[in-house]
C-alpha cells in the first residue's frame, strides 16, 4: 500500500549554489541561520538551502513519533539529534536531516555532545524530500557514515542499510526488524486524520509483537 498524496503536493522550497568553498558555504549558513528557518545541505562544493513546508514538517513530525513509540515500548535507549548539523569539513559535507538518532552507539555519545571527528555518526537519520532534490544523498550519508538512512517522498518510504559503504534498500529496518514498510504506511494514513489514535493503536501493536 503506498500512501497517495494530494496532487501538486510541494514539500519543501529549494534554493542551491554551485561552487562555494567551505569557507563561504558556512558563512552563508551562519548569516541565514539567524534570520530563517532553512535547513543547509553542503557536498562538496554545492549548498542546497531547503525551507520545509506543512506537508514536509508534519510526515517529519509523524516519522519521529513512529520511532519514539518503537523505542519506548521495545524499550531501548535513543538520544535524538533532531536537525542537528553534521559536519565534515574533511569531505566537505554537511547535513541537517529531519531526524537524527544513536541507538546502537547510544551509550557512547549520551552524555556530551557530539564531535563527527571522534564520534560515529548517527545510528539512524530520516530525511523527507518531497520536493526533488538535486543533491545525491544516499551519497552523501553514505560517505558520513550513517548506517540506516530512512526516506520518505511523500508516498514511498525507503529503508537504506549500509553495507560494504553503499545503501542496500530494505524491506525491514535493522533497527526495528518487527516492522515491515507498511506498518509505516498504515500508521501515516491514520495519523493524517488522527494522531492520537494512530499513537495508541500503534503502541499496542507493538505491544503485541514483543
Amino acid at each position: 500500500m503506498l500512501l497517495q498524496p494530494p496532487p501538486k503536493l510541494v514539500g519543501e522550497k529549494r534554493l542551491s549554489f554551485r561552487n562555494l568553498d567551505w569557507h563561504a558555504f558556512k558563512q552563508i549558513q551562519s548569516l541565514l541561520t539567524e534570520r530563517t528557518r532553512a535547513r543547509f545541505t553542503y557536498d562538496n562544493g554545492v549548498l542546497e538551502i531547503t525551507m520545509p513546508l506543512e506537508g514536509h514538517e508534519r510526515s517529519a513530525r509523524l516519522i519521529e513519533l513512529f520511532i519514539r513509540v518503537l523505542v519506548v515500548e521495545i524499550g531501548m535507549k535513543i538520544k535524538t539529534m533532531g536537525s542537528t548539523t553534521l559536519d565534515r569539513e574533511d569531505l566537505l559535507k554537511s547535513a541537517e536531516p529531519d531526524n537524527g538518532y544513536y541507538i546502537q552507539n547510544y551509550s557512547l555519545v549520551s552524555d556530551r555532545e557530539i564531535n563527527l571527528n571522534v564520534d560515529p555518526a548517527p545510528d539512524l537519520v530520516v530525511e523527507v524530500d518531497i520536493t526533488h532534490t538535486d543533491l545525491n544523498k544516499n551519497l552523501l550519508y553514505a560517505s558520513l557514515g550513517v548506517p540506516e538512512f530512512w526516506r520518505f517522498n511523500g508516498r514511498v518510504w525507503q529503508i537504506l542499510q549500509l553495507v560494504n559503504g553503499t545503501y542496500v534498500e530494505c524491506d525491514r529496518s535493522p533497527t526495528f526488524p518487527i516492522v515491515e514498510k507498511n506498518d509505516l504506511y498504515q500508521f501515516l494514513e491514520v495519523a493524517l486524520l488522527d494522531e492520537v489514535a494512530a499513537e495508541v493503536n500503534f503502541r499496542q501493536w507493538v505491544r503485541e509483537q514483543i
